[in-house]
């Protein structure tokens, strides 16, 4: 009988013994670089002519592996081989397939400084970052695993004499992953082993920047045992091998986490029927954030409120669509807040985080890198840089976390997202006001509130329009079981991953009713 679910701990690098673990992790992984990554497909692995470089963007000209470039044709034989798997997949016992996934949490938990060494390599997260992502990966294994088995037993209904009646929960169909960059094995994770343990076979399709992380998670999953087409892995480019997965007849639901346009632009193909397509395809979508700690004059310690401003704005170089990227301070405590977070922001270190001493690394890319160097000027046009705002080391991705102060509400660093260490931070006459600039935002995704006045903490919790609110701590670090994640308006579907309600966006009810 499995345990009461519980949270997987975070490792204690302060330890020597796990320093000292994780420091041979980083080695073998880099004695591991430039590999290139096969397709699954139908359980045979893949390797096409056509490779694409994985690049690490805390040093750019090294190439920590090469994904194979899909073709149209590898993309017809994994939704065939998809199609295959689902009539003896969706016979499998909820059971049966829940073992998978806690066969799956038991090898990451093997593997588990492995996993974080590829994190920080290829998509820059400090030890911390990584660490927790595994944590959170192992964390969904272990509570889907529980919620299939309660969900795959016999669900409650009204009883009425003379009838026999029951309720069940049935898979969907052939399912599409589609998972960000920033989050590359938690979110990926969560996802994909709950279109699988639901009873879909799934086509996972990384982000293009972060493929060998994904391609860790497929490994690990294969390793379960798990039948040919089960679940495939396909790499390649967005037009290729997304929009084909997304738009063909064969393809049952689609659960993406990215930006706002691409996931509207998957909304919208969801909407159109193709040719041959019988059902109407269900779209489980997790976009941006353009998330509010809001700061009240009446607040237990002001330098606890900074505290949490500075590691939800720059953990993981505010790469998080639930990361701070606004603050709004009640006028009675704005400039001294303001003071304090430009200092603490100073104090983080920047550069390359193979070394754990260094808080903060690179942003993902070029593109990114570039944008928020523009944002950065507008954000001084716009208001007034009080930290950061320059490049850091050359080499990589690297730009000095950023402070701008005194930021009106219209301005573009307080409305438009950047996904970047950039934070801006405006005044509030009152907290009616703080919670009117709060909201004014296409997005709904997370927000705190620092005070110690219940009246407003109640006032909050009925008036803050976001899916994930916190009081007197960070916006960011939502465990599984805990904090149900997901957000409103353009955040998303509110589909509160992690939560007692996911599995059901990968099934469908089905009652049957026999007259006795």
């Amino acid at each position: 009988m499995l345990s009461e679910f519980r949270n997987e701990p975070t490792t204690d690098f302060s330890l020597p013994e796990n320093a000292a673990a994780m420091e041979r992790a980083l080695a073998q992984v880099e004695a591991r670089f430039g590999e290139q990554l096969p397709l699954l497909i139908g359980g045979e692995r893949v390797k096409t002519k056509e490779k694409r470089p994985s690049l690490d963007p805390g040093k750019y000209d090294r190439t920590v592996g090469f994904m194979s470039m899909a073709s149209e044709q590898d993309v017809d034989r994994v939704l065939d081989a998809a199609t295959k798997a689902c009539e003896p997949w969706r016979k499998t016992p909820p059971e049966a397939r829940a073992r998978h996934l806690l066969k799956a949490a038991a090898i990451m938990r093997r593997r588990r400084h492995e996993l974080s060494a590829w994190m920080v390599f290829e998509v820059g997260k400090a030890w911390s970052e990584a660490d927790a992502d595994v944590a959170e990966a192992i964390d969904f294994c272990e509570f889907y695993a529980r919620e299939m088995i309660r969900l795959g037993a016999p669900q409650a209904v009204t009883p009425l004499d003379g009838h026999d009646s029951e309720l069940h929960y049935i898979p969907l169909g052939v399912g599409v992953v589609i998972p960000p960059w920033n989050f590359p094995l938690a979110i990926a994770t969560g996802m994909t082993t709950a279109s699988l343990v639901s009873g879909n076979p799934t086509i996972l399709k990384p982000a293009s920047v972060s493929p060998v992380i994904a391609w860790k998670l497929a490994e690990i999953l294969e390793e379960t045992g798990l039948p040919p087409g089960v679940l495939n892995f396909i790499t390649g480019s967005g037009a290729t091998v997304g929009d084909r997965l997304v738009k063909d007849a064969r393809t049952r639901h689609i659960a993406f986490t990215g930006s706002k346009e691409v996931g509207l632009g998957i909304a919208d193909a969801c909407g159109k029927i193709a040719p041959g397509q019988k059902w109407i395809k269900r779209a489980i979508l997790e976009m941006g954030g353009k998330d509010a700690i809001v700061v009240d004059s009446e607040l237990h310690d002001l330098d606890d409120a900074v505290a949490g401003i500075v590691t939800s704005a720059f953990g993981f170089q505010g790469q998080k669509c639930s990361a701070c990227s606004r603050v709004i301070a009640h006028e009675k405590v704005y400039d001294e807040l303001v003071k304090k977070v430009a200092a603490r922001t100073d104090e983080l270190t920047l550069g390359h985080t193979r070394d754990r001493a260094n808080q903060v690394g690179p942003v993902i890319d070029k593109a990114s890198y570039e944008k928020t160097l523009e944002y950065i000027e507008i954000g001084k046009r716009e208001g007034r840089l009080v930290a950061g705002g320059k490049k850091g080391p050359d080499g990589g991705f690297y730009i000095r976390p950023t402070v701008i102060a005194d930021v009106d509400r219209k301005a573009r660093i307080f409305q438009e997202e950047i996904f970047a260490p950039v934070l801006a931070v405006t005044r509030a006459r009152s907290f009616d006001h703080a919670i009117e600039l709060a909201n004014d935002s296409e997005f709904g995704l997370t927000g705190a509130v620092y005070s110690r006045n219940r009246a407003h903490l109640e006032q909050a919790r009925r008036d803050f329009h976001v899916g994930n609110l916190y009081f007197n701590r960070k916006c960011t670090g939502a465990l599984v079981g805990v904090h149900p994640f997901g957000g409103f308006n353009m955040s998303g579907t509110d589909s509160k991953a992690g939560g007692k309600d996911y599995l059901l966006l990968f099934t469908q009810a089905k009652a049957i009713c026999e007259k006795l």
